[in-house]
């Protein structure tokens, strides 16, 4: 695990909880994207280790218009501590303890051709059966894989490409 995560990690579950207190974890999630999203921006990120920018100044950037208060002290906080740099970790994490606490499993499926709603909705009745949960699934498209496709979600990958079967071929044969 990486020292970003793992710093990262209590600010997350710190949010989290008092999003889940408020009942207001769906808006902490969409302003924690926003202000994950504005503190990537290369530009962004390098005025937020400028130490002649404040922390009120850190919060108003990067806040959402018209955030919790306690989301905009959560911000101070991270500023204070000197952890805004953190905010894309500290996001992602919490998007994972939302999707563990509303029993959703976030995948990805990745194809050699764009899949149709339909295969993406029988895909997506297959996963929720074997993960016993909601499935959240977002689709991508590489033409490397030359057929079939790759599920990630998260611990478990499933690769059904056709590339990755003739990998497999090829490691049997060479061996």
């Amino acid at each position: 695990m990486s020292q970003a995560l793992t710093l990262a990690r209590p600010y997350a579950r710190a949010a989290f909880a008092a999003a889940r207190d408020e009942n207001r974890v769906d808006a902490w999630s969409q302003a924690l994207g926003f202000a994950a999203q504005v503190a990537a921006d290369p530009r962004v990120a390098g005025l937020l280790l400028n130490p002649e920018l404040g922390s009120d100044q850190a919060v108003a950037l990067l806040a959402p218009q018209g955030a919790e208060a306690s989301f905009t002290r959560f911000l101070g906080l991270l500023s204070e501590a000197g952890r805004l740099p953190l905010l894309v970790d500290v996001a992602g994490l919490f998007e994972q303890l939302r999707a563990e606490d509303q029993r959703v499993v976030r995948a990805t499926v990745t194809s050699a051709a764009e899949l149709s709603p339909q295969e993406l909705d029988k895909l997506r009745d297959a996963l929720k059966r074997r993960f016993g949960r909601e499935v959240e699934l977002e689709a991508a498209v590489d033409a490397s894989l030359i057929g079939g496709a790759v599920i990630d979600a998260g611990d478990v990958v499933i690769d059904g490409s056709l590339k990755g079967k003739l990998a497999r071929l090829q490691t049997a044969l060479a061996g």
